[in-house]
């Protein structure tokens, strides 16, 4: 399937033994508007807010601000609406049909560049992060012998297989792009595989069919597929780049113009953020979102890598993260937009080939990214803002230390 058919299609569900549970995700509609949970009672008129979110484990900071009343708190009337897709979140964004979403952070760089839209949009904004780390690589069970984290391993596993077909969320999202670098680790090609958009709840199903033989996504999904004994857990990617971000609060024109709203659903989700990384926290929250109105999956699934303990698969046994599991708050350091993150989501673009020539790197994140916004309700909340927006960073996978300031080292980077 070419970008084009992706864009206009919404999402793809692959084969035809994965159409039935598909449509029922969908409801039959466009989009799921329904709200995931009684709205707030707050006030009224501008202060009715419609955020997004997508059945993940790290929506969590937006759930629990409504269910905590967080929001409510802050005389805000938010409805939190499942979405059935990226691309549907995309679009309701763009339309404005929700105001904000928990979004992939590199979704507004697609959708401003072209790559995850048919018309390149600026109008969608990041206000502050939502969560580091907490998604992984799923491999099918077929390839077990390759082990946690084995490049080389996984390079030979993926060319005896022919070609095997992947599967990611969105173009141009962190879901790709972690697993186009991973497959530039091993020393594969793209050419050696078939990588497919496919909605994150789908995941497991089109593995149970052999539709796809490994995956990006996040979790509980990648837990799923353990827990049903159909793949293994090949990668985390805190152990690709440690504390890189993940989500974010993404928002539309409406919000970006009424800052006085924007700021107090950001100071509400602050709040939620630095409640979850609480450790006593977690196990309610797992429950919480376990239900239909939101992830809609097993409690215990969400909770044991909420908590930091992954049981892999594949006969790997555990691995335990501590302090780099899935983070929502990291005193403080989760939640800063950095620029000089947004830069290497554009120059990791050039690198898949998605685009020709270097983009404006300073003028797009510059303008993508809410920075003093953020510094603004940071400083409200009593959160010291970290200094390292513009800093070389380390991407520990392959040992690369990403510069900034000189981004088209990386571009060019094989």
């Amino acid at each position: 399937m070419d970008r084009r058919s992706f864009l206009q299609a919404g999402a793809l569900t692959l084969g035809a033994a994965a159409l039935p549970a598909f449509a029922a995700a969908c409801g039959g509609g466009g989009d799921d508007t329904s709200a995931a949970g009684a709205g707030a009672g707050g006030g009224g008129g501008n202060r009715h807010v419609k955020l997004g979110f997508i059945a993940l484990t790290d929506c969590a900071s937006v759930v629990m601000a409504k269910e905590l009343g967080y929001f409510e708190q802050r005389d805000l009337d938010v409805e939190v609406l499942k979405q059935e897709s990226w691309p549907v979140t995309r679009d309701n964004l763009l339309r404005g049909e929700i105001d904000g979403a928990h979004c992939l952070f590199g979704m507004p760089f697609s959708v401003a560049t072209g790559i995850g839209a048919e018309q390149p949009s600026r109008d969608l904004k990041i206000a502050m992060v939502l969560n580091n780390n907490g998604q992984a690589i799923t491999l099918s069970d077929e390839f077990a012998g390759v082990g946690y984290a084995d490049l080389e391993g996984a390079r030979d596993a993926l060319a005896a297989a022919g070609t095997p077909q992947l599967a990611m969320t969105f173009p141009g999202g962190t879901h790709d792009a972690w697993l186009r670098y991973w497959l530039l680790a091993t020393g594969s090609g793209f050419s050696a595989v078939d990588i497919q958009p496919v909605p994150p709840p789908q995941m497991v199903q089109n593995m149970t069919v052999g539709n796809i033989k490994g995956y990006c996504v996040g979790e509980p999904w990648n837990a799923v597929a353990v827990a049903q004994d159909i793949g293994f857990t090949h990668l985390a990617t805190q152990d690709l780049w440690q504390h890189h971000p993940e989500k974010a609060l993404v928002v539309g024109t409406r919000l970006t113009e009424e800052t006085d709203v924007l700021k107090d659903v950001m100071g509400a989700v602050l709040e939620a953020s630095r409640w979850l990384d609480d450790p006593d926290n977690r196990s309610a929250a797992a429950d919480t979102l376990g239900t239909q109105s939101y992830v809609n999956a097993s409690p215990d699934d969400i909770r044991g890598r909420l908590t930091g303990v992954y049981d892999l698969g594949g006969d790997l046994g555990e691995k335990t993260f501590e302090g780099d599991q899935m983070q929502f708050f990291r005193d403080g350091q989760a939640n800063l937009p950095r620029r000089a993150h947004g830069i290497w989501f554009l120059t990791q673009y050039q690198r898949f080939g998605y685009l020709d020539e270097a983009p404006a790197y300073q003028e797009l994140v510059d303008d993508l990214i809410l920075t003093d916004l953020y510094a603004e309700v940071a400083a409200a909340e009593g959160i010291d803002v970290p200094d390292d927006d513009m800093a070389p960073f380390e991407i520990e996978l392959d040992g690369v230390t990403f510069d900034p300031a000189h981004p088209d080292e990386e571009a060019q980077r094989p």
